[in-house]
């Protein structure tokens, strides 16, 4: 497989406006805690439809509200993504096929958000910190150009610094030539591994396979980001789903792969393995004998998306199989202890008629791994609901007035 990289000494498309002062468009709010850590929330306002985000600060999650009116700073354009990096907190828009704007917000001692810079970037599908970058991944999905470029975003200057082509045909190396296409990024030691499921990227099924009971990892080494092998099973379908992570890397090294089982061909779902959970060994590039069955823990529930919560706790969203959806966000909420190979329904949830959205990327967990915070709105309102660990119960917190939650994170204050 072909695998090329560049230094970039200039990004095509990309300008760049560093600056070191407070941003403008600042929250009243900000600053009334000069010196301590703000947890940074994302809310897409409900007054009216295509508006943008808006970024909210706070002190606490468990209690209290904050509003959208009149606070926070406004994001340009819909369709905003979010990671945190190097104590940094990265705005992106999706910019469905066109330029997306980048913008790097940076905690002050006095509490507000700096604006560090707000440049373009080519719209990718896939990003993800990996040491003190951030590796960004455009995914074709045509079979004619089955080439996916990767760019590393140095977040100490935030510029890009490199940038590279995988050819996904011939790494998926299928007879009928189908592509893979990357579900996310996740950094294992020293190395970058990509899931992928591979699809015909021709035809009006181009993301239909016929490949629907594999899991596949293709490893990269980091930064000259070189393939090396791909990490291979056939008890599960593909691992993690389109803009989503399916892995979860605990304290020993280990690695967890969730599948959710949506492989389709024709319109139709096709794979005959459930959702689950398998294990890649730290120091080994292989699956191991580990395989949790989700469907059968739960009566018939498979996992949508997945946080990692720490001490071998993984908080999955779950979703009936009988009403599978490929881009479906499951409104219940589990806790699986994989070393004890248990898995706890979340208790004090709201019931999943009444939930409207919940935040499936962009969520928290406490420093301590303590508590998880989910975003959660109903018809009654936008509410953190705080996630305590070890009973697996829930309870509402933080309410957010005017807006629906859609990211969860916390910046400490620039050095």
């Amino acid at each position: 497989m072909k695998n090329k990289h560049i230094l970039l000494s200039v990004f095509a498309g990309i300008a760049l406006f560093t600056s070191c002062s407070s941003d403008d468009n600042s929250s009243p709010e900000e600053g009334s805690e000069s010196g301590e850590a703000k947890y940074i929330i994302t809310a897409t306002p409900t007054a009216s439809e295509g508006v943008a985000d808006y970024i909210l600060t706070a002190d606490d999650l468990t209690q209290g509200s904050i509003s959208t009116v009149g606070n926070g700073l406004e994001q340009d354009g819909t369709y905003r993504y979010y990671v945190t990096s190097n104590n940094k907190f990265f705005s992106m828009l999706y910019g469905q096929g066109n330029p997306g704007a980048v913008t790097t917000y940076q905690l002050n001692d006095t509490g507000a958000l700096d604006k560090l810079s707000d440049f373009q970037s080519e719209t990718v599908q896939a990003f993800a910190p990996v040491n003190d970058d951030i590796l960004l991944m455009k995914i074709s999905r045509s079979s004619d150009d089955p080439t996916a470029y990767w760019y590393s975003l140095d977040t100490n200057i935030s510029q890009f610094v490199a940038e590279g082509q995988i050819n996904t045909q011939e790494l998926a190396d299928k007879e009928n030539g189908e592509i893979a296409f990357f579900t996310w990024i996740t950094q294992v030691g020293n190395k970058v591994y990509l899931p992928y499921y591979t699809i015909k990227g021709t035809g009006d099924d181009r993301n239909g396979t016929l490949y629907p009971d594999e899991s596949n990892i293709a490893v990269f080494s980091y930064p000259a980001m070189e393939y090396e092998k791909t990490i291979h099973d056939d008890r599960t379908s593909f691992i993690g789903r389109y803009f989503t992570s399916g892995l979860a890397v605990d304290e020993l090294g280990d690695t967890y792969a969730v599948s959710s089982s949506i492989a389709t061909f024709n319109g139709e779902f096709v794979s005959t393995k459930p959702s689950a959970i398998t294990r890649v060994k730290s120091g080994t590039t292989a699956f191991d004998s580990y395989y949790f069955n989700i469907e059968d823990a739960t009566n018939g529930k498979y996992a949508t998306t997945q946080m990692y919560l720490g001490n071998g706790k993984l908080l999955l969203n779950l979703h009936e199989v009988a009403d599978r959806g490929a881009y479906s966000t499951g409104k219940e909420y589990a806790i699986v202890d994989l070393y004890s190979e248990t898995l706890t329904m979340v208790t004090g949830i709201p019931n999943p008629e009444d939930i409207v959205v919940v935040t499936s990327r962009s969520t928290y967990v406490s420093e301590d791994k303590t508590t998880a915070y989910v975003g959660i709105t109903t018809n009654t309102g936008s509410f953190v609901y705080n996630i305590d660990v070890a009973t697996a119960s829930a309870t509402q917190g933080l309410e957010v007035e005017g807006g629906v939650i859609t990211a969860i994170n916390r910046l400490n204050p620039a050095n």
